[in-house]
């Protein structure tokens, strides 16, 4: 059977997210979305004319309508975060409009992955609007955060991201909780690596959580890196792999969490999250994170426009 994956939002961050899928060969057939159908079908055949250089896939725009069979929906559509915006500032206008997707999807056979930010409250309306298991609507929460650590890491102490195992869990953006305690290199507790300086932890932490304001000062979107992101998140959804990823999803009860969709290790595959992994933390992360919790549940509930 074809894999399909659908993209709805063609601006940068879904064409970004496009050539990463294409170039990953994980995909037999990618569809394009947009309110802006010209767009879509311009990013359709920009990227169709680049087939000699991936593996084989089918690239064409479709309505939402036609995308509810696919293996996974990725959803990108909404306006992006300003310079100096905080993720919840774009709640209110990201909100109706993820709204009113998610009903069209609410019939969808597959996965739904939400990138939009602020992405985990957008995740949890998704859920709620769809109606669906929350196993099978994923945000990319802080996959990318965690990258960014470990490439900050790896930055300093010259080592390569790939030997880093370090997590950020909470919400995407401000409140976020980067797990210290748990890091580690090699199976070594980066505490205990020679030369590891605990005084710096609170600097890197700040520079990963200002990783995106300081992009979109410069540049105006933060959209490479979600797209390998999200081709990575899509790679473990589409084989079955089973990896352990940082994504967003509504919680059910690990750490008592429940009713509020924020990041926590979770086994990944092709039945979505799945299973839930808690990870080790200090009691001071875990008071950082139930504080992001709280902060989050409170902004979900605020949106009195979306109806069930």
């Amino acid at each position: 059977m074809k894999r399909q994956v659908g993209i709805i939002g063609a601006g940068r961050v879904g064409a970004s997210i496009a050539i990463s899928t294409l170039i990953s060969g994980l995909a037999d057939e990618v569809l394009l979305h947009d309110l802006r159908h010209e767009v879509a079908e311009g990013e359709a055949m920009d990227l169709a004319h680049g087939a000699t250089f991936f593996p084989a896939a089918n690239v064409r725009t479709a309505s939402i309508e036609d995308m509810v069979g696919a293996d996974v929906v990725v959803v990108t559509a909404g306006r992006g975060g300003r310079p100096g915006e905080s993720r919840l500032a774009l709640l209110r206008d990201n909100a109706a409009i993820i709204g009113t997707i998610g009903r069209q999807l609410s019939g969808c056979t597959g996965t739904i992955v939400v990138v939009s930010n602020p992405v985990d409250v957008l995740t949890y309306i998704m859920t709620r609007v769809t109606g669906l298991p929350p196993a099978r609507v994923l945000g990319t929460g802080t996959m990318l955060d965690t990258a960014r650590l470990r490439q900050a890491v790896g930055h300093l102490l010259d080592m390569d991201p790939h030997s880093i195992h370090a997590n950020v869990v909470g919400e995407h953006g401000d409140s976020e909780v980067v797990l210290w305690s748990s890091a580690s290199i090699g199976g070594v507790a980066i505490r205990d690596w020679p030369g590891w300086d605990v005084g710096k932890e609170p600097a890197i932490a700040e520079q990963v959580r200002r990783a995106a304001y300081e992009i979109i000062q410069r540049k105006g979107v933060t959209n490479h890196a979600i797209g390998l992101v999200t081709a990575d998140l899509l790679r473990s959804v589409l084989r079955g792999e089973r990896r352990v990823l940082t994504v967003s999803r509504v919680q059910e009860g690990a750490l008592g969490l429940r009713d509020v969709a924020l990041s926590l290790p979770a086994v990944v595959g092709c039945e979505g999250a799945a299973d839930i992994v808690v990870p080790d933390m200090s009691d001071d992360e875990a008071e950082r994170l139930e504080r992001s919790a709280v902060m989050l549940r409170g902004a979900c509930h605020e949106i009195v426009t979306i109806r069930d």
